[in-house]
């Protein structure tokens, strides 16, 4: 491919199909395996480690995403996420055949690792696909969506094939990462041979990855060991010296692993405090939720997965109207209102009983927030990769992806906290409800504070709204 395509046809059709196929297969294949965990804990008689199910994926995702973004620019975006769907794949099938909990511990941390590298590249492969502008645009709001509903569909998926066999729920992602592969195998084009020049900055990888891996651990093993432990603590040291060996390390070399120019703009940067906080935020509400259906109102993992389906299949249906959207109000202007949708469905939360009803009480609730995931994500992946050179939109994608991950662990740990401090076990289903309400004041708060972010830039500029007409669309 010489030029970017500028039209969603043909073999750009072909080529956006596979990038969303291989976004939908890491959804789905997370939110598949959080319906399943009990199952899988209970068939290889695991306890203590069973976190570590889910724990093992988020330490190999996380900490790898900023090397695998790197390694896209580098080495080709089509080698390397043609390279990790085949790890993806194999860690998948490996995982359904697991025979013990140490086994299915390190597929899942060898899945993440893989996950590491397919996203960024997904990403960046896009990106440097379309033109920016229309193209792009349209492009980003499908991939977006696709997401959303790739995991809304695992929880429903999730729910059936654990119902059945839980050694399903690993061989179904392998069988989709397959058919992925093959057809990313016919529809990519080769990279491009100065695609691949340049060096990788050893020094910078490492340390980053020490780095993340250390944060990421601290965090996701916070909750259980404590926030105040000596082991919690040592993490989070190890992790911040490591962070700032890095920048040391970047301001020497002469092709950093992370080019720092990418934090001299101020809409990347809003774009990467934001997109943690929509994905952050929901998942913190979502974990909340989950446990208010089946723990309080008794329904079977089957009837919540189905009870969450507006989030993913309203996305898709507002996916095709993203790209004038934003050509009408502006990238910050889709932002705002995404951002306003998700404060009024956290609003909502705060009105749940222990026996609302589910069309009145719950759907607003996920048809909202599945509106402003689509409308939040597609802008923020916008800005956080608009005007970066083609050879560096691998790490950009990067840069957003580790700081949703991050995002995403805090605002997990902190709502549970809050939710926990508030619980009494030995209360009833009200008590339990007003333990729910004082968790979900966290996402509700985030997202306030996200949408003053926004709104501020959109006061903040000075073009007129032809001006953001003509740069955003031309």
């Amino acid at each position: 491919m010489s030029h970017p395509y500028t039209e969603l046809k043909g073999r750009a059709l072909g080529l956006l199909v596979v990038i969303c196929a291989a976004f939908f297969l890491d959804a789905l294949d997370v939110s598949m395996l959080n319906v399943a965990v009990p199952d899988v804990g209970a068939a290889l008689h695991m306890t203590s480690s069973l976190p570590w199910v889910v724990a093992g994926y988020v330490l190999g995702f996380g900490g790898v995403l900023l090397f695998g973004g790197r390694a896209a620019d580098i080495f080709g975006r089509r080698r390397v996420l043609l390279t990790a769907l085949a790890g993806f794949v194999f860690m998948s099938a490996l995982g359904g055949l697991a025979w013990n909990a140490e086994v299915l511990i390190a597929t899942r941390f060898l899945k993440g690792v893989a996950a590491a590298f397919t996203a960024p590249a997904a990403l960046s492969l896009l990106t440097a696909s379309f033109a920016e502008g229309p193209a792009r645009n349209r492009a980003l709001s499908f991939y977006t969506a696709t997401g959303s509903a790739g995991f809304t569909l695992g929880l429903a998926f999730g729910g059936l094939l654990t119902e059945w066999n839980w050694r399903a729920v690993f061989f179904m992602p392998a069988v989709a990462g397959l058919l992925t592969l093959i057809a990313g195998y016919v529809l990519i084009d080769r990279d491009q041979p100065q695609r691949r020049r340049g060096h990788l900055d050893l020094a910078g990888a490492l340390t980053v990855t020490a780095a993340m891996m250390s944060i990421v651990y601290a965090l996701t093993t916070g909750p259980e060991r404590g926030w105040g432990s000596p082991g919690t603590w040592a993490f989070f040291v190890a992790g911040t010296v490591a962070l700032v060996v890095f920048v040391m390390v970047e301001r020497t070399v002469k092709v950093p692993l992370i080019p720092l120019h990418l934090f001299t703009s101020w809409p990347r940067i809003r774009a990467n405090l934001i997109a943690p906080g929509l994905v952050g935020g929901w998942g913190a509400a979502q974990f909340l939720l989950t446990l208010y259906m089946q723990d309080t109102r008794g329904w079977t993992p089957l009837q919540t997965a189905a009870a969450f389906w507006p989030c993913g299949i309203l996305g898709l249906f507002l996916a095709p109207y993203v790209a004038r959207l934003i050509a009408r109000i502006g990238l910050l202007g889709v932002m705002s209102l995404g951002l306003g949708l998700s404060v009024g469905s956290y609003a909502l939360l705060q009105l749940i009983e222990v026996g609302s009803p589910y069309w009145s009480g719950l759907f607003p609730v996920f048809a909202l927030i599945g509106l402003a995931f689509t409308l939040v994500f597609a802008t923020a992946s916008i800005t956080a990769t608009a005007g970066v050179p083609a050879e560096e939109q691998g790490i950009a994608g990067g840069v957003l992806q580790t700081s949703i991950q991050f995002g995403t662990a805090l605002m997990l740990a902190v709502t549970a906290a809050v939710y926990t401090s508030n619980l009494d076990t030995s209360a009833g289903p009200i008590d339990q409800v007003d333990a729910y309400r004082a968790g979900w004041w966290v996402p509700l708060i985030v997202a306030i504070a996200c949408l003053t972010l926004a709104v501020a830039g959109l006061r903040r500029t000075q073009e007129s709204r032809e001006d953001v007409i003509e740069r955003v669309a031309a």
